[in-house]
């Protein structure tokens, strides 16, 4: 097998199955990490370097610094070493001689600390690194122990063992900084959600609740510290082995399998014994064995290192005890484990819209019971953010990096519930934290194709999707070649903005190129971030339009229903009034589904809801664009009222990984009539809300613009002034309410001064 770099061939380990369970029928395996080049942590090395120099957080030539004894350090020395930076490892003297060769071997500076301090060897290693960090500015510290690039490195073995066996039923791990076990069982649960997880720890460790006793002797597991990488939600079991029965095991391990490992995969093998020997006939199990028994020859296989410590007179145990909910381990013990009743689990939300379901979405959160989070650059934003009672963590979330050291720094991985939000700009970067951590969500590359409407059109041209004929444009001399692909008049719009900003109907090559020149004179958007500078240019199809609210799961994508739209008079396009559901022929209204689901699949959405614009021609239905998110316009409140289904909920639901509920317990009709100015200028007054609220159907009425606002007639989504709900058994009953709580309703507006 051929590879151009070290670094390349790490991974692609051996899968053996092992001489345990057989005459019982039980299938037993060992995924020999130990086969990497140095050992697991390689792995863990490479996904947190690569990360790190692709995010620009690890800058060319710039030092790395890791705090570790054993497998990290080695992992870190590889990768960091073929990859041009100088490596230092801050280590305690129970490193192994073999493992402080190699790393002197491999260029490595090696600073062993000289003592214990508060939480042991531990503490003081990450005291001695923290002073290093201050010697060497711009050193990058992957953080092992923090860093969910640790776990997310294991998504890479999860596919090996379901590749090579497909379906298994338990999975065995170590358990030390929580990377390994927590990481491939996570990424198996996607695909084997009854998997069961066997976790593995020692005596005196403090990871799950028992007593921590600095002294043990076992390294590459167990933890004075609790991790933030530890998700003990994951765990169904524990294991607890002492020095004696961690040695004794390891020593089993090469003499029963031939295999050399070190104290941490005979840990394993131990408690894989004990499985084989209880498990039902037909059971698969797979055990993840870390290290090789190199680093160990002057511990584990060495009889002096025995009788110095006097392991032979600890006493073992030759079959798991069940450990009792207040007892201590002292010999192999287990117990059915359930994480700690006061973990608070966090929905965290990257940015939100500015109106309409984005507080609301926060004050679901709660009612699922998980914390709300609102990560934001500017929480002055938002109005009602207090009353919502969620937490703000702010931060740059325009940067990857800054959004994930903000994650990282403020919360324990076992914590964090989901990702999610209720703004357009925002889906790509929730996608991308999601993907991070190992949560639900869409596949980022999706998600991104949807909010890229340039993107999106090339996608669903390949799949013969029926869409506007278009043309991409990045420079205005673009205007003639589009015009004449697309005809006149046609819709010139960005590619990457919301809310019909900058979208015009033009009516000549002119009118093209002007708003061409327009669009690609903005650099950033309203978020602050860069615009693609790609100009969407495409027919104009003078058709009824409709959005079609799906949601995505388990495999297939549900229609929750589908929502006619009004929008203002051409040269702009700002919807004034929706109603749901459209009152559409059964036919039509599945050709309309047929056409988005077959969008969806092409775009490779997975999960969730999903808000598409059509027109329905003569012709058919013709895709206009998807958004990869839950309708804003307040549609989702139109749903709930007309149907009984909860639809910003249900997003949240599938952002928590649970189960939908789509039902339908109604089937009556809403709609919403929004309010707008009918002259530039300045509101100086709303009059008739209370009126138009007691008019029989209106189910709320809300001015959002205050007096003194600067108003124009209606050019994008952000022009809009208030709205009025309505909902009745049948959709005329909607209209007129709606129309006779307009009526009501009068916007005193001071005309704009001419200059």
């Amino acid at each position: 097998m051929l590879f151009d770099t070290v670094t390349d061939a790490i991974g692609a380990t051996p899968l053996v199955r092992l001489r345990l369970g057989e005459a019982r029928g039980v299938e037993v395996y060992a995924k020999l990490e130990l086969q990497n080049l140095f050992a697991m942590k390689d792995r863990v090395a490479r996904n947190i370097l690569l990360e790190a120099r692709r995010l620009g957080t690890l800058k060319p030539g710039a030092p790395v610094i890791e705090s570790s004894s054993g497998t990290m350090a080695l992992g870190v020395a590889l990768v960091g070493r073929s990859l041009g930076h100088e490596v230092h490892i801050v280590t305690d003297p129970r490193i192994d001689p073999v493992t402080l060769a190699k790393l002197r071997a491999l260029g490595c500076r090696v600073h062993v600390v000289e003592a214990m301090t508060s939480h042991g060897w531990q503490s003081a290693r990450l005291e001695r690194l923290a002073e290093l960090l201050d010697e060497l500015p711009g050193a990058f510290w992957p953080q092992q122990y923090t860093n969910p690039d640790n776990p997310g490195a294991y998504r890479t073995l999860a596919g090996e063992l379901l590749q090579d066996l497909g379906q298994f039923d338990t999975l065995v791990g170590a358990v030390g900084s929580g990377g390994s076990l927590c990481g491939t069982a996570r990424a198996l649960r996607e695909s084997l959600p009854a998997l069961h997880v066997v976790g593995v720890d020692c005596v005196g460790s403090a990871l799950f609740g028992q007593p921590d006793v600095p002294q043990r002797l076992q390294s590459g597991l167990g933890n004075s510290l609790l991790p933030k990488n530890l998700d003990r939600t994951l765990v169904d079991e524990v294991h607890w082995l002492n020095d004696h029965e961690a040695f004794a095991a390891t020593w089993d391990l090469a003499r029963e399998q031939q295999i050399f490992g070190g104290n941490t995969s005979g840990s394993v093998y131990r408690v894989l014994t004990g499985l084989a020997d209880r498990a039902e006939p037909g059971t698969r199990i797979v055990g993840i064995l870390p290290d090789r028994g190199d680093r160990y020859a002057d511990t584990v296989y060495n009889d002096e290192h025995w009788d110095a410590h006097r392991l032979r007179e600890v006493p073992t145990a030759t079959a798991p005890a069940a450990l009792a909910p207040e007892g201590t381990a002292r010999t192999w013990s287990t117990t059915a484990y359930s994480p700690p009743a006061g973990i608070r689990r966090h929905l965290l939300f990257v940015e939100s819209n500015t109106t309409g379901t984005g507080m609301l979405a926060l004050d679901r959160a709660r009612e699922l019971g998980t914390v709300p989070v609102l990560l934001t650059g500017d929480p002055d934003r938002y109005r009602g953010l207090a009353d919502t009672g969620a937490e703000v963590v702010r931060c740059d979330t325009n940067s990857d990096a800054a959004l994930r050291a903000a994650v990282q720094e403020r919360f324990r991985r076992e914590e964090i519930a989901g990702v999610t939000t209720t703004s357009d700009f925002y889906v790509p970067a929730a996608a991308r934290i999601a993907q991070w951590l190992g949560l639900p969500g869409n596949p980022p590359d999706a998600v991104a194709v949807c909010r890229d409407k340039s993107a999106l059109r090339e996608r669903l041209n390949a799949e013969g999707v029926r869409q506007p004929r278009y043309a991409l444009v990045r420079e205005p001399a673009g205007a003639a070649d589009a015009v004449a692909r697309t005809g006149l008049p046609c819709v010139v719009k960005p590619a990457d903005d919301s809310g019909s900003t900058n979208v015009l109907l033009c009516a000549d090559e002119a009118e093209v190129r002007a708003q061409i020149e327009k669009i690609l004179a903005i650099d950033t958007n309203v978020r602050g971030m860069p615009t693609a500078r790609t100009v969407l240019v495409e027919e104009y199809l003078d058709a009824p339009e409709y959005s079609v609210e799906m949601f995505s799961g388990e495999g297939r994508a549900v229609c929750v229903g589908i929502t006619a739209k009004s929008v203002t008079a051409t040269p702009h396009f700002v919807e004034h009034r929706h109603l749901f559901p459209a009152p559409l022929p059964a036919a039509t209204a599945q050709r309309i589904t047929e056409t988005v689901t077959e969008a969806l699949d092409a775009a490779g959405i997975r999960l969730g809801a999903t808000h598409t614009e059509v027109k329905l021609t003569a012709d058919g239905p013709a895709l206009i664009e998807i958004n990869p998110r839950p309708a804003g316009g307040m549609i989702p409140e139109l749903i709930r009222l007309a149907t009984g289904v909860d639809l910003l909920g249900e997003q949240l639901r599938a952002a928590l990984g649970l189960p939908p509920h789509l039902k339908a317990e109604g089937a009556g009709h809403a709609g919403i009539q929004f309010l707008l100015a009918d002259a530039d200028g300045t509101l100086t007054a709303a009059h008739g809300a209370r009126e138009a609220a007691a008019v029989e159907g209106v189910e709320s009425v809300l001015v959002t613009a205050a007096p003194g606002t600067s108003v124009r007639r209606p050019r994008s989504a952000s022009d809009r002034l208030g709205h009025v709900i309505a909902r009745h058994p049948e959709p005329e009953g909607v209209h007129a309410a709606l129309d006779a709580a307009r009526g009501l309703l009068r916007l005193d507006i001071e005309p704009a001064q001419q200059s």
